[in-house]
């Protein structure tokens, strides 16, 4: 599974890979690049990882839901 974090920017926001130097997808607004992330992230089994601005994580997503760990058995 791959690890994904949304991150603040000194120009807004980005999603990046984790270990990438790159972003893959960069916007002004948090819930621009929430959006961008969702559909960047359609079909590719993930860990999202969305921070607070302070850098502290407030949300974990998992894509698709079927694959989230919280949800098997055991």
């Amino acid at each position: 599974m791959e690890n994904y974090h949304i991150t603040t920017t000194t120009d807004g926001w980005e999603l990046k890979k984790q270990g990438a130097t790159r972003a893959s997808k960069t916007a002004k607004t948090k819930a621009e690049i929430v959006k961008l992330a969702t559909d960047f992230l359609a079909g590719k089994t993930a860990s999202l990882k969305i921070h607070k601005e302070d850098g502290t994580i407030q949300e974990e997503r998992t894509y698709p839901r079927s694959a989230d760990p919280k949800k098997s058995k055991g």
